[in-house]
């Protein structure tokens, strides 16, 4: 039987979309993702999955794939399903939260993580709060 999860995260997707709000998804990072790492803060990262910040977005049962810019550079991004831990509006912080298995959380410590320091924590952070607003300005 196929997860509800990917058909809830469309669906919160065009929620946000249809009411003009920005949709934001938190991702549990492991080898199995691809986003810049520089962005991922103790094996997390969110994202601005709105269509003004992405370039050929995909949601399918699988994964989420899209291009986007980040500092400029333009990356190829890649989060399997499992991996989305929620998806909300960034606007008001309504959406949902998903939870992530234990089987993907062992699944993500590389044998390695001892030697570069990023030991996962014992217990799973919930989601990021949405963020507060856009250091960015418009200039007319």
């Amino acid at each position: 039987m196929l997860s509800t999860k990917p058909y809830l995260v469309r669906a919160i997707y065009e929620w946000c979309a249809d009411q003009g709000f920005t949709p934001y998804i938190a991702v549990q990072v492991d080898q199995h993702t691809r986003v810049p790492s520089g962005y991922v803060h103790e094996g997390q990262i969110v994202l601005n999955i709105g269509s003004e910040a992405t370039h050929q977005l995909k949601i399918d049962n699988e994964q989420v794939t899209f291009q986007a810019r980040f500092n400029g550079v333009a990356h190829q991004i890649v989060v399997p399903i499992n991996n989305v831990a929620a998806i909300y509006a960034r606007e008001n912080g309504q959406g949902m939260a998903f939870e992530i298995s234990d089987a993907l959380e062992n699944a993500g410590k590389a044998p390695d993580s001892a030697e570069t320091g990023t030991e996962p924590p014992d217990e799973r952070p919930p989601p990021p709060p949405p963020p507060r607003g856009s250091h960015l300005k418009v200039i007319k």
